[in-house]
């Protein structure tokens, strides 16, 4: 796999942590995020001249060209990270109370600036990439005040597998990342301790494993990833034994 990839939202948290070990691991980077001051800061961390950055919302089509025609000058794109999101307010509003403005910017960002990425991105695909989508545990189960989120993910993990049916050359994956301890996790719970949850630098690992990991194209819980992983190893290496793979 030629190891050229865009990973959104990747100034911060989750993003940040997948963008230090792909770097590690020597893969060329176009990352993007709304805070030039933090993907300065990530620049300075990261010290490679494999990573390119680029500040802007991933809902407007032009900042999305801009990411594949940066990511594409360094050769087919073989990984795509949806991670960007918005979450809809601090504290989140209910259903009831949920306004226009921010159901149609849940959309735009948590939906429309996947599905338009991918689309400018088709061309430029490697043979055999890997998608990968970043939803939650909200996407599947209710809470309230998860609405407009949860809606938005559950949207995002459905046209992640509609890609998969209908682009089967390419791997596409839609990860339930769990609770973390990020800016938007404690956006979420305004003024309590979440000092309990995992650092995100302990999710990465587990989604960077399922880039090569050739499980099919799912939803999958990160947490059980290692399981499923260790099972399809197994069932790889059983003579006369096909690894099955477990969407979840």
């Amino acid at each position: 796999m030629e190891q050229n990839a865009i990973i959104t939202g990747g100034s911060a948290g989750l993003g940040r942590a997948l963008t230090r070990l792909l770097v590690q691991r020597g893969w060329h980077l176009t990352v993007d995020g709304r805070r030039s001051e933090l993907l300065a800061d990530l620049e300075s961390e990261v010290g490679s001249a494999n990573l390119v950055t680029v500040a802007g919302d991933i809902a407007d089509a032009d900042h999305r060209a801009e990411l594949v025609r940066r990511a594409a000058s360094h050769g087919p794109i073989a990984l795509i990270v949806n991670n960007a999101s918005e979450l809809g307010g601090s504290p989140q509003p209910t259903l009831r109370d949920l306004d226009p403005g921010t159901h149609e910017l849940l959309w735009r960002v948590n939906v429309g600036g996947p599905l338009g990425l991918v689309q400018e991105a088709l061309p430029q695909l490697a043979e055999h990439a890997v998608i990968i989508s970043i939803s939650s545990d909200a996407a599947a189960d209710h809470y309230q005040r998860w609405g407009g989120y949860g809606g938005t993910k559950a949207a995002l993990d459905h046209q992640t597998l509609t890609w998969a049916a209908e682009e089967p050359q390419h791997s596409w994956y839609a990860v339930d990342p769990g609770d973390m301890r990020t800016a938007m996790h404690q956006a979420a719970f305004p003024g309590e301790d979440i000092s309990d949850r995992p650092e995100p630098e302990s999710v990465a690992p587990a989604i960077i494993a399922l880039i090569s990991s050739g499980l099919p194209s799912g939803r999958y819980r990160a947490s059980d990833l290692d399981t499923l992983l260790a099972h399809e190893a197994v069932e790889t290496m059983t003579p006369g034994a096909a690894g099955t793979g477990v969407a979840s």
